[in-house]
C-alpha cells in the first residue's frame, strides 16, 4: 500500500475547495473559546527599534500643535542624532530572491519633514512614487496590498511596509530598473537572502553598479517572521489555524495567540522545503527537507495540465476531484483497513488510478491539477508530522509562497497533522506567509536584532 501503511498521505473526499482564502468564514476578533486574542508583544528588547518620545518626528523635529512645528529639545535633538547615525539613508528595502519568486519589502515613510522633502534627490522620490503608487510593476510584478503594514515605526521613523513580489526569472528586468531609477546614487548595498543572492550577485554589480551583502536565508526567515508577530497585522493577529478543516460548511479561519512560540517546528515551502526545529531566537537547527515542494506541484502541472501560472493550476486544482486519478485504501480492501487504523478514504497510492487506461482516459486536466496538490502536501504533512513527533514538538507553522491563496492545501495540512495525531499536532499559518525572508534581509539592514 505504500504511502497508505505509514498513515500520513490523504485527502478526504470534500468536494470542491476555492483556492482563496474568501472562501473560509472570518469570524469575530477572538478565538473559539470567545475570548480575544491579542497580536503576539514580545519583550522591548528584542524586536524593536529604539524609542523616540511622542513629541518628536523624523529627524528632531517637535510638532506642538497641528501645522506648526518648533525646534527639538536638547535631550531629543540628541537622541535622534544618535538614532541617525545608526541607520542607513533611504530608500530601505529587503530583498529575497528565491527560485521560482523575488520577495522584497520596502519601507515607506510617512513622517518626512518640510525640510527633508525639499532636500531629497529626485532619484528618491522617483522611486517612492513608483513602488506605492502602482500595484502592478509590467506584466509579472505585484505589489500585495492587502499585506501592507500600515503606522509601523522603524529605527524612529514612521512609516508603511510595503510586499512586492515577481518571477525570478524577471531578476534581469528588475536590475536593470535599477539601474535606470539610479538606484547607486542613493545606494551601494542591497541587503539579499535566497539562492539568488549569489546567482545574480555578479549582475547587480555589473549591470546596477550596486553590491549585494548576502545574508543567510534561515536566519533571515526566523528573524522576519518573529518580528511580524511582534507587530501583528494592523491590529489583528498575524497567525491563524483552521478549525473543522474536513467540512467546508464549518470550517473557520481562526487568530492564533503566539504568545510562547518556542518550541515550534517552522515548515518553509518554496520551490522545495525546508524544515527547522526553533527554540529560542537565536537557537534553531534544519531539522530535514524535500525536494519536492510548490516548484515541483507548479512544474508537474504545466507539464500535465498545460498551464502556465501558479494561480491558473490552483484554479484547476480546485475543480478537480482527486480520488480519481488516486488508488485509496478502500480500493485496494473494499473499505478501512482497520487492523492498522487506516480509513477506506485515505490516499494508498498517488496516481495510483493512473497505471489503467481507462482510468487514464477518462480523468480531466482539473483531476490531475487536484492529484499532483494533494501529493505533494500529503508529503510535507507526513514528513513534518514525523519531524514533530521525532523533536516532541506539538505547534507546526507552515509559511512559504506555495501557501498563497492555497486553500486546499491549507486545509489538507491541518486536517491531516490534527486526525493523524490524535489532536496533538496544530497546523498555524501567517497572513504574510512568502515574505518572512524579505523582512529578516530588511531588518538585517537597519541592524535590529
Amino acid at each position: 500500500m505504500g504511502a497508505g501503511r505509514l498513515g500520513a498521505p490523504m485527502e478526504r473526499h470534500w468536494g470542491v475547495a476555492a483556492t482563496s482564502a474568501s472562501s473560509v468564514r472570518e469570524p469575530a476578533p477572538g478565538g473559539p473559546d470567545g475570548r480575544r486574542r491579542e497580536p503576539l508583544r514580545r519583550r522591548a528588547n528584542s524586536a524593536s527599534a529604539p524609542a523616540v518620545g511622542p513629541s518628536v518626528l523624523a529627524e528632531g523635529v517637535r510638532r506642538d500643535r497641528p501645522g506648526s512645528y518648533s525646534g527639538a529639545t536638547s535631550a531629543s535633538r540628541q537622541r535622534v542624532e544618535s538614532l541617525r547615525k545608526k541607520r542607513p539613508l533611504f530608500p530601505w528595502f529587503g530583498l529575497d530572491i528565491g527560485g521560482t519568486l523575488v520577495k522584497l519589502v520596502y519601507f515607506e515613510p510617512k513622517d518626512i519633514t518640510a525640510e527633508e522633502e525639499e532636500e531629497e534627490v529626485e532619484s528618491l522620490k522617483s522611486i517612492r512614487k513608483y513602488l506605492t503608487s502602482n500595484v502592478a510593476y509590467g506584466s509579472t510584478g505585484i505589489r500585495d496590498v492587502h499585506l501592507e503594514l500600515k503606522d509601523l515605526t522603524l529605527c524612529g521613523r514612521k512609516g508603511n511596509l510595503h510586499f512586492i513580489r515577481f518571477p525570478t526569472h524577471d531578476m534581469p528586468a528588475f536590475i536593470q530598473m535599477g539601474r535606470d531609477k539610479n538606484f547607486s546614487s542613493l545606494h551601494t548595498v542591497f541587503c539579499a537572502t535566497g539562492g539568488g543572492a549569489y546567482k545574480f550577485e555578479q549582475d547587480f554589480l555589473t549591470i546596477g553598479d550596486l553590491q549585494l551583502c548576502k545574508l543567510d536565508e534561515l536566519d533571515c526567515l526566523i528573524k522576519g517572521i518573529l518580528y511580524i508577530d511582534s507587530v501583528g497585522f494592523n491590529g489583528r493577529s498575524q497567525c491563524y489555524y483552521f478549525e473543522n478543516p474536513a467540512d467546508s460548511e464549518k470550517c473557520q479561519k481562526l487568530p492564533f495567540d503566539l504568545r510562547n512560540p518556542y518550541p515550534l517546528l517552522l515548515v518553509n515551502i518554496g520551490s522545495g522545503v525546508s524544515i527547522l526545529a526553533v527554540y529560542s531566537k537565536d537557537n534553531y537547527k534544519r531539522v530535514t527537507g524535500t525536494s519536492l515542494g510548490g516548484g515541483t506541484f507548479f512544474g508537474l502541472c504545466c507539464l500535465l495540465t498545460g498551464c502556465t501560472t501558479f494561480e491558473e493550476a490552483l484554479e484547476m486544482a480546485s475543480r478537480g476531484d482527486s480520488t480519481k486519478v488516486d488508488k485509496l485504501v478502500r480500493d485496494i480492501y473494499g473499505g478501512d483497513y482497520e487492523r492498522f487504523g487506516l480509513p477506506g478514504w485515505a490516499v494508498a497510492s498517488s496516481f495510483g488510478n493512473m497505471m489503467s487506461k481507462e482510468k487514464r482516459e477518462a480523468v480531466s486536466k482539473e483531476d490531475l491539477a487536484r492529484a499532483t496538490l494533494i501529493t505533494i502536501t500529503n508529503n510535507i504533512g507526513s514528513i513534518a508530522r514525523m519531524c514533530a513527533l521525532n523533536e516532541n514538538i506539538n505547534q507546526v507553522v507552515f509559511v512559504g509562497n506555495f501557501l498563497r491563496i492555497n486553500t486546499i492545501a491549507m486545509r489538507l495540512l491541518a486536517y491531516a497533522l490534527d486526525y493523524w495525531s490524535k489532536g496533538q499536532l496544530k497546523a498555524l499559518f501567517s497572513e504574510h506567509e512568502g515574505y518572512f525572508g524579505a523582512v529578516g534581509a530588511l531588518l538585517e539592514l537597519l541592524k535590529i536584532p
